[in-house]
């Protein structure tokens, strides 16, 4: 495994980041655990999970089973890079949501104890909470950074603004501000070219692309509908939206010989400011397989035609003026 700076920061992840959002609803405790340990055997030390995951309010689900994987020792949670989100609801009153101080402070403190661990890696804001100002969110980060209870500040779905309001203000205050932005990329959806992917560059932020298989879209999805498989009726319709696309891309992939699951990953992590896209195994079998993308080198004129199928953005303004 060749290992990869997260943004302009020290630390040292794995180029693919091991997505933990099926644990619990989709994929039971006793795979979770052998997901995560066969990703460590692989050499994957990059997780991450959320305080809402396994969309039961307020109960952490998904938090949990880290611990408990966590809690069996053999080194777990000191080869692993946890990162972990907050902002949706956990519960019912005004405070159990959003960036406040108050909910920071609440909900960091709940992280750590369903995880089992008395740090997290990067700690991540899973939304803008744009009823808070960034130095009431800076604030509570530094004193959680001084406790000891995180060690980096992570964004999710973040805008270019705010990226680069958040770290003028943590500049203003010496702090070393966002180190990663965890954004919606793929190759059907690429308007984080627009300001966000540059704002990333700018300022050093590591980027770690949310779906980025487009919810299953470039994953195959032509070839497994020919083999007999089902479909949902969001992913019908979202088909029937992008099929000229989609056929035009599973060709592509026939002919280099590869999957287009791993194809899509490969593309993501030739672009610029891209450290590590999330995959969601739900089975041993597709853990193992995404491996393969890491030995997929994607030349020019492949990036070319990709770039044919799925046209994507210039940094602003240039894509839309001068």
């Amino acid at each position: 495994m060749d290992y990869v700076n997260l943004g302009r920061s020290g630390l040292q992840v794995s180029p693919l980041c091991l997505g933990t959002m099926n644990f619990g609803p989709e994929t039971s405790e006793d795979d979770s655990f052998a997901i995560m340990d066969r990703a460590h055997e692989l050499g994957i030390n990059f997780f991450d999970t959320a305080n809402v995951y396994g969309w039961k309010k307020g109960e952490g689900v998904t938090e949990h089973i880290l611990g408990r994987w966590f809690a069996q020792g053999g080194g777990r949670r000191e080869k692993t890079v946890i990162a972990t989100k907050l902002y949706g609801d956990m519960g019912d009153w005004p405070n159990d949501r959003g960036l406040s101080a108050l909910n920071i402070r609440r909900a960091c403190d709940a992280s750590l104890r369903r995880m089992q661990t008395d740090y997290i890696d990067i700690y991540q804001a899973h939304h803008i909470d744009r009823n808070t100002p960034f130095e009431e969110f800076w604030e509570a980060m530094e004193i959680l950074r001084q406790q000891g209870k995180i060690l980096y500040v992570g964004s999710s779905n973040f805008a270019g603004w705010h990226i680069a309001k958040a770290q003028e203000t943590a500049a203003r205050r010496s702090f070393f501000g966002l180190t990663s932005e965890q954004s919606h990329y793929n190759l059907l959806t690429r308007a984080a070219e627009l300001e966000v992917l540059p704002a990333c560059l700018d300022y050093g932020l590591g980027v770690i692309p949310w779906s980025p298989l487009a919810g299953g879209l470039l994953g195959g999805v032509l070839r497994k509908l020919d083999k007999g498989r089902s479909a949902s009726e969001h992913m019908v319709k979202e088909l029937d939206k992008h099929r000229d696309k989609i056929v035009a891309y599973e060709k592509l992939c026939d002919e280099l010989g590869e999957d287009p699951a791993y194809v899509a990953l490969a593309w993501l992590l030739a672009q610029p400011a891209v450290t590590a896209p999330i995959i969601g195994p739900r089975t041993l079998e597709q853990l193992e397989g995404t491996m393969r993308t890491l030995e997929i080198t994607l030349d020019e004129q492949t990036l070319a035609r990709l770039d044919e199928i799925f046209p994507g953005h210039r940094a602003a303004p240039e894509d839309y003026a001068w």
